[in-house]
């Protein structure tokens, strides 16, 4: 449940389970909303008994980090948990893949390297996980998204995105489908291909905002902004800077790329100064 996990109404692409519909729907509705600490305290019961809610709220928490730079100590202690509760090979492998996902906010976000650990992690979740398993499209997604950002290879971030594309697309995650198609937007545009980048963002605003992933709607404006005219990019980005502010500042990256205030208690810019980096928000 991490900014590409499986809203309610899809088709469950992670293999974790999931709670009953009617909290898992309340908690989307929250983190659609930049809710994280009202969805991860909903969950607290759960989390304490269930394993597949422990991961679930981690996920969550992770989240949080990835928009607002900062709640890392919570993030981890919810990882932990999910970590220690674990009991079949696909509560180890999704809590590897959100191990390795934290590495990769914490290091691309600034709070320090952890490149190795993202790594490794993300290699033991390969290793736990069939060929086949629902859980690989996220896996690759952020295979991708460290190839990316971290070791800076667009071949190999290609390549990753592109199984999570398809993937994605095979279990019905739509979710995950509108951040694959922002990155392979955002790579096409890198290559010279404007066309094929408008295919990318254009497809992945659509679906954030049929689904009501408010949180995630501000980065696909200010995405497809790069590839429109001087009036139409005006008029995404002004609405993307609202949404930031409606939501309290979050994303912080993305909140510093459209001069919006940062969020309360959370940092402009960490100590090495990488938050921001990626311009339109291409970090997640």
């Amino acid at each position: 449940m991490s900014e590409h996990g499986t809203a309610p109404g899809s088709r469950d692409g992670r293999g974790r389970g999931r709670a009953p519909q009617e909290p898992a729907d309340t908690v989307w509705r929250l983190r659609s909303r930049a809710c994280w600490q009202e969805a991860a305290e909903l969950l607290r019961p759960a989390a304490e008994r269930d394993p597949a809610a422990a991961l679930v709220r981690a996920e969550l928490l992770i989240e949080q980090c990835l928009f607002t730079a900062a709640h890392w100590q919570q993030a981890e202690q919810a990882l932990r948990l999910a970590e220690a509760g674990a009991s079949t090979t696909e509560q180890r492998a999704a809590a590897a893949c959100a191990r390795g996902f934290l590495a990769y906010v914490a290091s691309v976000l600034g709070q320090r390297d952890r490149l190795d650990e993202a790594q490794a992690a993300l290699g033991r979740t390969s290793a736990l996980l069939p060929p086949n398993a629902a859980g690989r499209p996220l896996l690759d997604f952020r295979r991708g998204l460290v190839a990316e950002n971290l070791l800076r290879d667009p071949t190999a971030a290609w390549i990753a995105y592109r199984r999570a594309h398809e993937g994605a697309a095979e279990h019905g995650d739509a979710l995950l489908s509108s951040s694959t198609w922002r990155h392979l937007g955002a790579l096409a545009l890198a290559g010279g291909d404007r066309e094929r980048a408008r295919e990318g963002f254009d497809n992945s605003l659509r679906l954030r905002e049929q689904l009501g992933f408010t949180v995630g709607v501000a980065p696909a404006l200010a995405a497809l902004a790069g590839v429109s005219g001087p009036a139409e990019a005006t008029r995404l980005r002004a609405e993307a800077r609202r949404l930031v502010r409606a939501l309290g500042g979050v994303p912080v990256w993305l909140a510093r790329h459209l001069s919006a205030p940062p969020a309360p208690g959370t940092p402009a810019t960490p100590t090495d100064g990488r938050i921001g980096q990626e311009a339109g928000g291409s970090i997640s």
